[in-house]
């Protein structure tokens, strides 16, 4: 039964939901690592054996099973797969930025140039959690980008040693260059080391379970990486002229996720609030995913009622959500209010799972209240800003009194040297 919150939630353990430490994960995770970056492919077959069933006579997915992914996935599936990636394209190519140049007086010229990271890992979840919308998410902002090369790693289907037929065609649909089968924190590890047959990669990007995010902790500083991800969360703000059916049913769509996943309604409609109550009830029942979502929502769901939609706003803010609807009477009157938010759904016509697959912003979203500090995944997780300066002769000698006196503040009499030589040795 989900738990309705009538009164402040200044203590409550909402606002307490960072990403855990699991110490008991950790040292499994240590020594995997430690095996992939030592004995390379021999370990990812090893583990691929152990964890998959499936002994492998290549890591490397060939061009003929990806014609053969193409001949059993629905060829209407295949088109939705490419409606969704021109919205995504479409949405993401608006990020492009462009590098600037600045001439000021005397010949100075400062600047920043965008670069393309040149190798970008992409994790792509397998088993009961395979997405094709997570490679179309995470493949597409890297090649607008201009990432030189995408390697993907995923585990395959069990026992059988081939990767789900949707998984490898929207692969295929987003120019992915190399497709590995392997899973979990060795797949981590093989992107971050690298190994014969998986290339060493300069960011990883993607979302797993609680070995793959432990791993991309512990190699962060060797490569790059988006986020720790956390479990799947969603908080709806609604008003009294909301639908019962409908705002459970959004409540649900992350609560099927995980069982830890977090579902939270803030509503100023107490008769909302309990008629959703009793929806959840009878819509759990009749979803395939029905123990996850139970489990969800019995340990983490909430149903918070307040005086008013600012106060919801406030609330919202504070728990700073992966995903925020504003099922409200003209949202956008308070879109502004907003400031912590993964991404935001506007209106009653905007449910989550519109951007989960087809809308065009991203769903690689931060959680457990990253949105108060950190964005969505975007083509900027791809590009690298570098800064420049030029200074001529005479710009640098009416300055270089004040960097040495400057460098020599801090202790650091090279410094100051680096600057004032240069005018020595002119006037000799």
């Amino acid at each position: 039964m989900i738990k309705i919150i009538d009164k402040e939630i200044e203590s409550s353990e909402i606002l307490n939901r960072e990403i855990a430490s699991y110490p008991e994960y950790e040292g499994t995770v240590k020594e995997i690592i430690a095996d992939v970056s030592q004995n390379g492919d021999a370990a990812l077959y090893k583990y691929c054996e152990r964890f998959d069933g499936a002994k492998l006579s290549s890591l490397i997915v060939s061009e003929e099973e990806f014609e053969e992914a193409f001949s059993l996935v629905d060829s209407d599936f295949i088109k939705i797969l490419e409606k969704a990636k021109e919205n995504i394209e479409f949405y993401h190519k608006h990020q492009l930025r462009q590098g600037f140049r600045i001439e000021k007086d005397n010949g100075i010229v400062l600047g920043q140039k965008i670069t393309p990271i040149e190798k970008a890992g992409i994790y792509v979840p397998g088993g009961t959690a395979s997405y094709p919308s997570t490679v179309l998410m995470n493949a597409l902002p890297a090649k607008i980008a201009g990432v030189k090369r995408i390697v993907m790693t995923t585990p395959p289907l069990k026992g059988s040693g081939k990767i789900k037929p949707e998984i490898l065609v929207a692969a295929k649909l987003c120019g992915v260059d190399t497709v590995i089968k392997c899973g979990g924190a060795q797949a981590i590890a093989a992107l971050a080391y690298g190994t014969e047959s998986v290339p060493k990669v300069d960011k990883i990007v993607g979302p797993g379970n609680i070995f793959v995010a432990l791993a991309k902790k512990q190699v962060f500083g060797m490569v790059s990486i988006d986020m720790i991800a956390g479990p799947s969360e969603i908080l709806v703000i609604a008003d009294g002229t909301c639908d019962k059916v409908q705002v459970a049913s959004d409540l649900l769509s992350q609560a099927e996720h995980d069982k830890l996943a977090s579902a939270v309604l803030v509503t100023n409609s107490k008769a909302l609030a309990y008629g959703v109550s009793q929806e959840l009830e009878e819509q759990i029942e009749r979803l395939e995913r029905r123990e996850i979502a139970r489990a969800s929502i019995d340990t983490n769901g909430k149903i918070i009622i307040t005086d008013s939609i600012d106060k919801a706003v406030e609330i919202a803010n504070r728990i700073a959500p992966e995903h925020l609807e504003l099922c409200v009477e003209n949202p956008f009157d308070y879109l502004d209010k907003i400031e912590n938010a993964g991404s935001i759904f506007l209106g009653k016509y905007s449910p989550e799972p519109l951007g989960d697959y087809f809308a065009g912003p991203n769903h690689t979203l931060p959680t457990g209240g990253g949105a108060r500090f950190s964005s969505a995944l975007s083509v900027d997780d791809f590009v690298k800003k570098t800064q420049y300066m030029y200074y001529t002769d005479t710009a640098l000698e009416k300055v270089a009194g004040d960097i040495a006196t400057f460098a020599r503040a801090e202790g650091l009499e090279a410094h100051a040297k680096a600057v004032e030589t240069r005018f020595r040795n002119a006037k000799k």
